[in-house]
């Protein structure tokens, strides 16, 4: 089997794990060697014809299933709406002390929602106030419980302007940050982007797309917190609150307590940043990503060798 049929069925086998077909434009836009688009639509028809992939209108899948096909064009639609409704609550979010960039993140970034879907946001904050900025946003957060609008409010990835490279670096974080939306923040996404340019090297033929957010907001109460808590004083207090968090989560971690995905609840605290664990559920993806592609690749193998004989 050719290399490049080898990277489409890693980039089929990636989305499998959300049970989300591509169109052909997105198999090369996700393909993690660089090539063309006319040799990507010549390998895609190639391995439809050998039944190594399935063909269904215009999306490509490793399941011959058009209930996948129909659950993401739904999930479009879904998508579109939620994606104007996390616009909205980015947009009041960016009003919150030392919150300089938010962008919608997960699952919607890709345009798919399905029934069960969350709103997530990927926030960006000014130099050592990570904790602080969560904090004050996590009011919000726990007064959505009480009206059952939670869903609407998972700020999951806090990252301060100083320190915005993502450390981990594979697949999962790569294709994470590509397909964000930002919605506020202009000059802290450039620098975003600039400083994760490493991205190219798993998803070089991915085109970032013109995105200009909106520039931040900014309010006279954000402005008063901000300068109350400027210097010595606020240091100390998001240190503070970045230990009892921390302490809070550890209490969650060992206790074992499921999120409403079924994922242990566990986060990753660091000064700079405050993010889901990545030992949970980031590397149980990729670990099953790597096994599924790895026998599919076998299997593949197999067929090309018994064909020639």
């Amino acid at each position: 089997m050719r290399d490049l049929e080898k990277d489409i069925l890693a980039t089929l086998t990636y989305f499998d794990n959300f049970r989300y077909p591509l169109t052909q434009k997105e198999i090369y836009s996700f393909l993690q060697e660089r090539c063309t688009r006319d040799v990507v639509g010549a390998s895609l028809q190639k391995m439809v014809c050998n039944n190594t992939v399935y063909r269904m209108q215009d999306y490509y899948s490793l399941n011959n299933d058009i209930d996948y096909v129909v659950r993401r064009k739904k999930g479009y639609e879904q998508a579109l709406k939620l994606i104007s409704k996390g616009e909205k609550i980015a947009s009041f979010i960016s009003h919150f002390p030392f919150v300089r960039g938010i962008a919608i993140s997960g699952s919607l970034s890709k345009y798919f929602a399905d029934e069960n879907a969350d709103i997530d946001f990927f926030i960006i904050t000014s130099t050592n106030r990570v904790w602080i900025a969560r904090s004050f946003t996590h009011l919000l957060k726990k007064l959505s419980f009480l009206f059952g609008k939670q869903h609407l409010l998972c700020m999951n990835y806090y990252i301060d302007e100083s320190k915005p490279e993502i450390i981990e670096k594979n697949i999962f974080t790569a294709t994470e940050v590509v397909t964000l939306i930002p919605v506020k923040g202009v000059s802290a996404f450039d620098n975003f982007f600039e400083a994760n340019n490493w991205t190219a090297e798993y998803l070089p033929n991915f085109f970032m797309p013109l995105r200009r957010n909106a520039e931040m907001s900014t309010n006279v109460v954000k402005r008063l917190v901000e300068l109350l808590l400027k210097g010595k004083a606020g240091n100390a207090l998001d240190t503070w609150l970045m230990h009892m968090t921390d302490h809070r989560w550890q209490r969650k971690k060992m206790a074992k307590k499921m999120n409403g995905h079924g994922n242990i609840m566990s986060m990753a605290v660091h000064k700079h940043c405050s993010k889901p664990d990545p030992s949970i559920f980031q590397r149980q993806l990729l670990e099953t990503y790597e096994k599924k592609l790895s026998e599919i690749l076998k299997i593949n193998e197999q067929v090309s060798l018994s064909a020639v004989k």
